[in-house]
């Protein structure tokens, strides 16, 4: 009997243990859930009364709240959408900035990934409201886009693809430059005296320049083009390598749609682009000159502009030079150097422009200076602004 006994509580003191065991394991090993990036959950939430902080949103009990909020972690590394029914005139605000206005009642779909650019997150989150004026929008409909096979499989292949995208095009880069340095090289070789004459320190500041070498010829000769050429394809490669690495400027992307990933296309194509607006800023003075009669200062001035441009060009394969180097370990202060080096270049141009008009004429008489501001510092503006500053 007392064995019994004590084979029936041994059973049970091993139960228990067991027992607890598996219990402590289970607790130790729960998975907690893991904070979903691009995904909208039903954890929505109203702001208190007193306007200080967000409290969980309970159906029925809080229906007198026309915005309504929920905290996301957004990566733009893939897309973000959302279905949700709207309302005329509901909003959606992403940390406090408007990023979408029904314009009638319909069935939407919005990418929040695309719209968080340019919004600053909050720790590492974003506040998304939805906001009515008149009711309660309906949260419930409120749903993540499914996404197809085809997108999760170019989400997988995205990394690999990246990298090697990103590998040919500091390859293209390179390539460019060497063609650059062949391209000058070919030239002093061909005509030493025209190049002397562009790229001699002394000769730059000297205003009887414009009266010697390459400068005499016309444009249309096959010298003056040839270094015109080479300008363009040394700027084209600087533009190339911002535009690259800021992701493209939207309203210049829009106005010459260029593919992204070919470095090549993008660089032959800025060439041309450059090559032709220099040819025809000789026509556009020569119709702006006509327009405010002043011809005799449009062969001075597009010369000078000329000679200019060509002189700042050739420092520009250092600056690239520098951007290669260095741009994986400082991005933020090369940009900032290439960035200037293209302002100043075209800066400084405007500037000579103005010292050796004002020479021949002064720019204090109105007329004079109208006629510079519509032919030089309103292009320059809008120069800028396209290839600079972004948006």
């Amino acid at each position: 009997m007392r064995k019994v006994f004590l084979r029936q509580k041994l059973g049970l003191s091993l139960f228990l243990l067991l027992y607890s065991i598996t219990w402590f394991g289970s607790a130790q090993a729960q998975v907690l859930p893991l904070e979903q990036k691009n995904a909208i959950t039903a954890d929505w939430m109203v702001q208190r009364e007193d306007g200080t902080q967000l409290m969980p949103y309970v159906a029925g009990r809080h229906s007198g709240y026309n915005a309504l909020h929920q905290w996301l972690t957004i990566t733009q590394a893939q897309p973000f959408n959302i279905l949700f029914t709207a309302p005329q005139n509901l909003c959606l605000f992403l940390n406090n900035q408007l990023i979408f206005k029904a314009d009638f009642s319909a069935n939407y779909t919005i990418d929040l990934a695309r719209h968080s650019k340019g919004v600053e997150p909050v720790e590492g989150k974003y506040l998304l409201t939805v906001w009515h004026p008149e009711q309660q929008p309906t949260i419930s409909s409120f749903q993540n886009q499914p996404r197809s096979t085809e997108q999760v499989s170019k989400l997988n292949e995205r990394p690999l693809s990246v990298r090697m995208r990103e590998y040919v095009n500091q390859n293209a880069f390179i390539l460019f430059l060497l063609i650059i340095g062949l391209v000058y090289g070919g030239l002093r070789k061909s005509f030493p005296n025209d190049f002397s004459g562009l790229f001699r320190f002394d000769s730059f500041t000297n205003t009887n320049a414009l009266e010697e070498g390459v400068l005499v010829k016309p444009i249309s000769s096959l010298s003056s083009l040839l270094f015109v050429l080479a300008f363009s394809l040394t700027l084209a490669l600087l533009i190339a390598a911002i535009h690259t690495n800021v992701q493209q400027i939207q309203l210049f992307n829009r106005l010459f749609p260029v593919s992204e990933s070919d470095i090549t296309t993008k660089v032959l194509f800025y060439t041309l682009l450059i090559f032709f607006i220099i040819l025809l800023k000789y026509l556009f003075l020569k119709i702006m000159g006509f327009i405010f009669g002043l011809e005799q200062l449009v062969q001075l001035q597009y010369w000078e502009f000329i000679r200019t441009m060509l002189f700042l060009g050739i420092f520009l394969p250092l600056v690239m030079l520098l951007y290669l180097a260095l741009y994986t370990s400082i991005p933020d202060t090369i940009l900032l150097i290439s960035n200037l080096a293209v302002s100043l270049v075209l800066i400084i141009t405007i500037m000579r422009v103005f010292v050796t008009v004002n020479k021949k004429a002064p720019v204090l008489n109105l007329h004079l200076f109208s006629y510079l501001c519509a032919t030089e510092v309103i292009p320059l503006a809008i120069m800028l602004k396209l290839i600079i500053f972004n948006f």
